[in-house]
């Protein structure tokens, strides 16, 4: 095989892996081997790659169309380093290992996320007696344990104004979990947790009417989310009540 059929047929190879990954990645169900070594269907590719699929087949055929001077056998040697390929390839190439990193981003599976207490929910976020509830609350005994609701780092563990004391906990997705009205606290700042691992147990610190966990999600931008959508939309099941509210 010489140089050019050598290219052509390594970029044909490379730009085909790259397709049947991505699509294999994003549609798993079909994601299986023809009969007898035929390569299988690939319906409905996207624009991006089927522009892309265009250019690589030209540029291939335009290697194994040209002829070249014959030359004399040599003795094995290392092999000829390939030839850059034109931008518009290289870029192509690019385009389909992107395309293919996505799809599996996709569908990679999520960091768990848990509930941080059994108890029950008792105030939900919104309005509440004039004022905004930022949080979740869920009542539960003093000294219960309270599990980080997802895998983070611990950034603060100590007092704060009006819960007494907190735990925040920056999240692997870029939020902020705080845990407010805490008894004691079993983390210190810096650590790294993970899903169900305590950090800290229910108190009534602070500005508490009792007993309770008050839940907070803070976006990367600073707003306030609703804890309640925010642990739903991850599977997490909190029954009737507040919780929906």
């Amino acid at each position: 095989m010489n140089d050019r059929t050598g290219v052509a047929a390594t970029v044909a190879v490379a730009a085909g892996a790259l397709i049947a990954t991505g699509y294999q990645v994003s549609n798993p169900a079909t994601a299986q081997a023809a009969p007898d070594g035929a390569a299988p269907a690939i319906p409905g590719l996207p624009i991006e790659i089927s522009n892309g699929l265009d250019q690589l087949n030209k540029f291939t055929e335009s290697l194994t169309a040209a002829p070249e001077a014959a030359t004399p056998e040599a003795a094995p040697v290392a092999g000829p380093e390939l030839p850059a390929l034109p931008p518009e390839i290289t870029n192509g190439i690019e385009q389909l290992n992107k395309l293919g990193q996505d799809f599996a981003a996709q569908f990679a599976p999520r960091a768990p996320v848990v509930r941080p207490v059994n108890g029950a929910i008792t105030s939900g976020y919104g309005a509440r007696w004039g004022a905004m509830h930022s949080g979740l609350d869920f009542a539960d005994a003093i000294g219960t344990p309270i599990a980080s609701v997802s895998n983070g780092v611990v950034i603060e563990a100590g007092p704060a104004s009006g819960f007494g004391l907190w735990v925040r906990v920056k999240q692997d997705d870029g939020t902020t979990a705080v845990y407010g009205h805490v008894n004691d606290i079993t983390t210190f700042v810096g650590k790294r947790v993970t899903a169900g691992e305590t950090i800290a147990t229910v108190g009534n610190r602070g500005y508490s009417t009792g007993p309770h966990l008050h839940l907070e999600i803070w976006h990367p931008s600073g707003v306030k989310l609703n804890p309640a959508n925010w642990l739903t939309t991850h599977g997490v099941k909190l029954g009737l009540g507040a919780a929906n509210a």
